[in-house]
């Protein structure tokens, strides 16, 4: 499907929804399809009404300069990426099952409560259900972790980056622990930071805390995923 025209309110909701859980149009750093899709933007959207939009077309605007070298095929048109179908609801029965839902579904597993039903398949039945759902509940999940590198790039040269990174790791955040980090060159003296964390998944959102980092305006320019991976979950058995 791609994305819709970005001079409709269809089309920013759409963008709105793909940058909710995303930093950048595709994959994890900028690229020619983020190129596309903010020159098919008149302006920065409306940050009241399309906050992420907003989030991401100021982050890429950081890129200007660096359009034509980055990877991708310019040729492409903005509406060849995004979703591949509508990720918003449309139609009430696409809409996410209620927990209701899903407690009747769990009830089917176990045969339908009809009422020619005999007493003695009912009773077991239920039981079945009972021994199933108190199994289920005490089950306790372990939590999906990723390692995460994140560059951090200041304004220029002159920019303290020991108190850059003493902010940053002040950050406090359920579910963040901070790792290693060094200082990579990049041009006429400047040098960004690069650290190493790992989050839990279910706790941390990668763009919020992007937008945290974002926040100590005095230091940080911007900041980039260099890279992601997912930690093998261990089972408790």
């Amino acid at each position: 499907m791609g994305f819709a025209d970005f001079m409709s309110d269809a089309g920013l909701s759409m963008l709105e929804h793909w940058v909710t859980t995303r930093s950048y149009i595709a994959g994890y750093g900028p690229s020619q399809a983020d190129v596309a899709s903010f020159k098919a933007l008149p302006g920065p959207p409306k940050v009241e009404k399309y906050p992420h939009a907003w989030r991401w077309y100021k982050h890429i605007s950081s890129y200007q300069s660096e359009f034509t070298s980055l990877p991708g095929d310019p040729s492409k048109a903005y509406t060849t990426y995004g979703p591949e179908k509508s990720e918003l609801t449309v139609n009430p029965k696409d809409a996410p099952k209620s927990a209701e839902a899903e407690e009747e579904e769990d009830d089917d597993l176990f045969g339908s409560d009809d009422e020619s039903e005999d007493e003695e398949a009912k009773k077991k039945r239920e039981e079945n259900l009972a021994a199933y759902k108190k199994k289920k509940e005490g089950k306790a999940k372990p939590a999906a972790k990723t390692i995460v590198t994140l560059d951090v790039k200041p304004w220029d040269d002159e920019t303290d980056m020991k108190k850059l990174e003493e902010n940053l790791r002040s950050i406090e955040m359920d579910g963040i622990k901070w790792g290693a980090s060094t200082l990579v060159p990049l041009a006429f003296g400047i040098k960004k930071l690069q650290i190493t964390l790992v989050v839990e998944d279910e706790k941390v959102s990668i763009d919020d805390l992007q937008e945290q980092i974002a926040g100590d305006e005095d230091h940080v320019q911007s900041t980039d995923v260099v890279r992601l991976l997912l930690l093998p979950i261990q089972s408790l058995g």
